[in-house]
């Protein structure tokens, strides 16, 4: 166990013999991640998890002059002026913000409360139970840990996750965790459903045909990551997750009530109000890719805080889609000779593998494919 008492300051004096790579080591394998931490008693925030400066500008400020995009899908579906009205606002949206909330989207809110109590009772369940699901192989149907790149990144994030596949292959109910594996089945089969909605509006957005996303595998493989941010001591000397964009072609993320989500607009951090029943949307990295930067893969990163602890899932749509993947590229109908492709030709597979690789560094996996 990493000694709860020793942060940045009281070690500053043994930088000489610090070995980052031990203490690493020996938090992983606790296997009990940051919620081990604050059980045992933390007060201080142990130096792994202590950022640089640059990691944490502007942490207490937000822009609170700029309005989130809220957009209604109510009717949607049946009624050709709501759809005309909606996939205008998703293109606008998409351009400028690369994020928005949905409202009236169709998942009941009693499947949405469900599926957070279920992430909380994953974490808060006895460490022995939690340990048999620690791994960092993400070849398995699930994995439980502390920071997918805990040993790449420059400081490690103020949380705890699992990692769900739920899709091209259904898991078999045994693979997922007991205390919320009805609720992952459940939650998942709303969020493929109301995905292939959104990937439909997103390509009549764009221009193009309705199924063309579609059409393109980017509903074909559907993962939920789900995090689990305990309360810290120290909130202003890390974060919860660094800023960051999002290797997939879509996500749909459900968080709870505690706030601390922030998006990159204008070149300002503005906050993404947590509204109950809303879904937040954004792109991932794939969809900027294909799109030619047309539709936006925005920065994003949540803080930490005192209060907690805070719980999330981020379903993550097109992402690992299997050593069969498709061949991405910039979709040849937004070209033009004025507009040339901006990037080579990938997979989801090698996006991933390198995103992966790179770690939440503070820059974006999109320039390493740029042309």
């Amino acid at each position: 166990m990493v000694d709860p008492g020793k942060n940045g300051e009281d070690q500053e004096t043994k930088s000489t013999t610090y070995d980052r790579h031990a203490e690493l080591k020996a938090f992983d394998e606790t296997k009990v991640g940051v919620k081990g931490l604050v059980d045992s008693g933390v007060t201080k925030v142990p130096r792994i998890f202590i950022h640089p400066p640059h990691n944490l500008d502007k942490i207490n400020t937000s822009d609170t002059d700029s309005k989130f995009p809220v957009i209604d899908l109510d009717g949607f579906d049946k009624d050709p002026v709501k759809r005309e009205r909606v996939v205008e606002e998703i293109r606008v949206a998409s351009e400028t913000w690369g994020f928005f909330q949905v409202v009236n989207h169709g998942i009941p809110i009693g499947i949405l409360e469900e599926m957070l109590d279920g992430v909380l009772r994953f974490n808060e369940q006895a460490p022995e139970i939690r340990k048999k699901y620690y791994s960092r192989d993400y070849s398995k149907t699930m994995a439980y840990n502390c920071n997918f790149d805990l040993y790449s990144s420059p400081a490690a994030n103020w949380r705890d996750s699992f990692y769900c596949a739920m899709a091209p292959r259904t898991p078999q109910p045994e693979e997922l965790p007991a205390v919320c594996r009805e609720i992952l089945i459940e939650f998942s089969n709303h969020i493929m459903k109301l995905g292939c909605s959104l990937f439909i509006l997103l390509s009549e957005a764009l221009g193009l045909s309705s199924k063309h996303l579609i059409d393109m595998g980017s509903a074909d493989a559907l993962a939920h990551i789900c995090h689990y941010y305990p309360a810290c001591p120290e909130p202003e000397l890390t974060i919860g997750t660094t800023q960051h964009s999002d290797n997939d072609f879509m996500t749909v993320l459900l968080q709870d009530n505690v706030g601390g989500l922030q998006v990159r607009h204008q070149n300002q951090w503005v906050d993404v109000p947590p509204t109950p029943g809303a879904l937040v949307v954004n792109h991932g990295d794939l969809l900027q890719l294909i799109s030619n930067d047309k539709f936006k893969s925005v920065e994003h990163r949540v803080l930490a805080s005192q209060t907690g602890p805070r719980i999330s899932v981020a379903s993550f749509f097109g992402r690992d889609s299997g050593t069969n993947a498709r061949v991405l590229a910039p979709v040849k109908e937004l070209l033009s000779e004025h507009d040339p492709p901006k990037y080579r030709a990938t997979t989801a597979s090698e996006y991933t593998e390198f995103y992966r690789r790179k770690g939440l560094d503070g820059t974006s996996a999109l320039v390493h494919f740029r042309l």
